[in-house]
């Protein structure tokens, strides 16, 4: 099986860089980036040493329900190129170990599988969730702080 890892839709980071809130109805905060552990979840790339990063709460499903899980994100504050979707993992996982989570159609965690996964397997991890039939999708989440990292889908075949 074939996967894609896919960043942020542009649509709704372009209305967050723009001003809109965030999924708590507050302003993002506005920081300057020290190059170090600041990965834009739009780029998939680290927020370059004095750039300007917005912080944020952001929830990535359509619904509010109680497996919709809300967490603090970052985001160029300035507009980037959302990164193309790929079969190998973005450079903002470079981290030793990340949390992963499958969820069926209806954006509800599948028990079972979730797992802090070392950053080597994930594409592994991944492809053997896709396979069930329950599982649409996977996020990857910080092991340390539960952070929204990326989603990751079955490539079309």
């Amino acid at each position: 099986m074939s996967i894609r890892f896919e960043a942020l839709p542009t649509d709704p980071v372009r209305r967050l860089q723009r001003g809109a809130p965030d999924a708590y109805g507050a302003p993002a905060e506005q920081a300057v980036s020290d190059g170090d552990g600041v990965p834009c979840r739009h780029c998939l790339r680290q927020v370059e040493k004095g750039a300007s990063f917005l912080i944020l709460a952001y929830r990535p499903f359509e619904t509010t329900q109680p497996y919709a899980e809300t967490g603090p994100i970052f985001l160029h504050a300035d507009p980037c190129k959302r990164a193309a979707a790929s079969p190998t993992p973005p450079e903002i996982l470079a981290g030793p170990a990340y949390i992963l989570r499958g969820y069926d159609a209806n954006e509800r965690i599948v028990y079972g599988t979730g797992d802090v996964i070392p950053t080597a397997d994930i594409a592994t991890r991944a492809e053997a969730l896709l396979a069930r039939p329950s599982v649409s999708f996977v996020d990857v989440r910080s092991a340390r702080n539960n952070c929204f990292q990326c989603r990751i889908r079955a490539a079309a075949p």
